[in-house]
């Protein structure tokens, strides 16, 4: 019994590992970000969201897709104790990332006035997207060591290249772009123009990006090299006979990439169809000049939030897929159905309150975080927030389906997401009138409708149908009762101290423990269960202190 919660558990807790790391580089970024938006003001941090939109595609198209590949080909083959095949699936990794890294980043450079000018509509965000260019090329080679990683069990140096990667990002990207601003606001002064100040400005914030992304690639080299001897020994100790051929890996990649790679930008281009489209639309109704400040209260303040609870999500898919592998190579069904049930649940259990909170609490929070015409940010937040349970459902069971081998059913079901989300957004904009609301709107309806595609792909395939009532009925209950209270003891709290900081903080801890207690009480999770889960044994002694178990 111990032996099968322990496996149970294990991606749990690797994933875990990397959630943690996830949620702390979200708040770094959170944290620079701030800074970096006060800084640039809402057009200038417009300009620098636009410009990571495009670096975001081109990485999507080239490598952003090595890490699960890497890691769903290497625990395969360390599954049937393939050690050199492994290896070898690393070695013609690396030599794809390095080739189609340096193509992608010379087509980004070379081609940064056209995107900037044909796909933004923004002039100013050439700049930032060349200085992006070489940071594909480094996140290429880093892909494939940190899936080289993961496939073999530990999320630990993933975790914490991306903790240093983001550190750098944040520093950098605060003294650039203060930097930089200031001196194309001087170039502004001189030729009469209000462009510079925005385009060098945002260009500081992208260099960031770069060199952080260098950072991150030095320490998993390093970390490899310290970790060769054990590579080593496993060679040593393969007994396979079995030698697969670069040809033959070079075809497992591409078969397992490509998929992938249509997946990720279907999947993600949906922000990429937002932001054109919505440009467009400020272009007919007139409203060009502050489509930049709209677009960036969006992208540069709502979204942000949303993605701070997601990347939980983000790194259960990337646990659960390695996991996912060796259960299929082994014939494990009992085990694919478990890991599927837990990673979906437990997603769930940090999902639901998260988004509670953030519509409940929109507005201290912006206010607390950002300086000033917080308004529409706010409005975004408290209209938006349920993006936070559909894109993290949508994000685990996008990386369930590819870890049981089955790499089309996103693409098809991202397909028919992202034409529904189109037809609905053109809607909302040219009839409706909904402005940036109707983007809001329209992207909670593509994740709504990803994870409805995805359920049905994943109860055909696998006969599998989520457990409904403890799933999503008991923890959404337990968020609404949390959500209840915690606007009202802010309400309280504020009137009280006239602090937003104090009011805040204490209404979000209060929030927490209310939350764990209800699920409890509610029986959300028993003993078991919790005991199972990531630091569930504290989680286990903390109930009993409060006689809740």
């Amino acid at each position: 019994m111990r032996t099968k919660k322990k496996r149970r558990s294990s991606f749990l807790v690797q994933g875990t590992i990397l959630a943690a790391a996830g949620i702390l580089v979200r708040l770094i970024g959170l944290a620079y970000r701030i800074p970096m938006t006060n800084v640039l003001g809402e057009e200038g941090i417009g300009v620098y969201s636009a410009a990571y939109q495009i670096y975001n595609i081109i990485l999507l198209l080239s490598s952003y897709s090595l890490p699960l590949a890497v890691s769903k080909l290497v625990a395969a083959k360390l599954a049937m104790r393939e050690y050199r095949n492994s290896f070898r699936v690393f070695s013609g990794a690396m030599a794809f990332a390095v080739t189609v890294g340096a193509l992608a980043c010379a087509v980004t450079f070379f081609g940064a006035e056209f995107f900037a000018e044909n796909v933004l509509s923004m002039t100013e965000a050439a700049v930032a997207i060349r200085v992006l260019a070489p940071a594909i090329f480094f996140m290429a080679v880093l892909g494939v060591l940190r899936g080289f990683f993961q496939g073999r069990g530990t999320m630990i140096p993933t975790a914490l290249s991306q903790i240093f990667e983001q550190i750098i990002n944040a520093v950098v990207s605060i003294l650039a772009a203060r930097y930089l601003w200031t001196y194309g606001l001087k170039v502004d002064k001189v030729h009469g123009t209000d462009i510079w100040a925005n385009s060098y400005g945002a260009a500081g914030g992208t260099f960031g990006t770069l060199l952080g992304a260098v950072t991150a690639l030095v320490f998993c080299i390093v970390v490899y090299t310290m970790y060769s001897r054990v590579i080593k020994r496993q060679l040593r100790r393969d007994k396979s006979g079995r030698r697969d051929s670069y040809l033959d890996i070079s075809r497992m990649l591409v078969i397992t990439v490509v998929p992938v790679i249509i997946s990720s930008v279907v999947y993600n281009v949906s922000s990429l169809v937002d932001n054109s489209l919505f440009g467009f639309y400020m272009k007919n109704a007139g409203n060009l000049e502050s489509y930049k400040s709209v677009w960036g209260a969006f992208s540069g303040k709502y979204l942000v939030m949303v993605h701070v609870p997601v990347a939980i999500a983000t790194s259960l898919a990337s646990s659960v897929i390695p996991a996912l592998s060796r259960a299929m190579i082994r014939k494990e069904r009992a085990k694919v159905l478990d890991s599927i049930h837990q990673t979906i649940r437990f997603a769930m259990l940090i999902a639901l309150p998260s988004a509670v909170g953030l519509g409940v609490l929109a507005g201290p929070i912006m206010k607390l975080l950002f300086h000033g015409g917080n308004e529409l940010a706010s409005g975004m937040m408290m209209w938006g927030s349920g993006a936070v349970v559909f894109f993290s459902l949508s994000t685990v069971s996008n990386g369930i389906l590819q870890g049981i081998n089955h790499m089309r059913d996103p693409i098809i079901n991202g397909v028919y997401a992202l034409i529904l989300h189109v037809v609905v957004l053109a809607v909302l904009l040219w009839v409706a009138d909904a402005g940036i609301y109707g983007v809001v709107i329209a992207n909670m309806v593509f994740g709504a409708a990803m994870c409805f595609f995805n359920a049905a792909s994943l109860h055909k395939i696998l006969q599998y149908k989520q457990e409904m009532k403890k799933t999503f009925l008991l923890p959404f209950a337990a968020s609404a009762v949390m959500g209840a209270a915690v606007r009202g003891l802010y309400g309280l709290l504020y009137e009280a101290t006239k602090s937003n900081l104090i009011a805040l903080m204490t209404a979000i801890g209060v929030g927490i423990l209310l939350y764990f207690a209800l699920l409890l009480v509610f029986r959300c999770v028993d003993e078991v269960e919790l005991a199972a889960m990531p630091f569930g044994r504290p989680l286990v002694s903390l109930g009993k202190k409060l006689h809740l178990l």
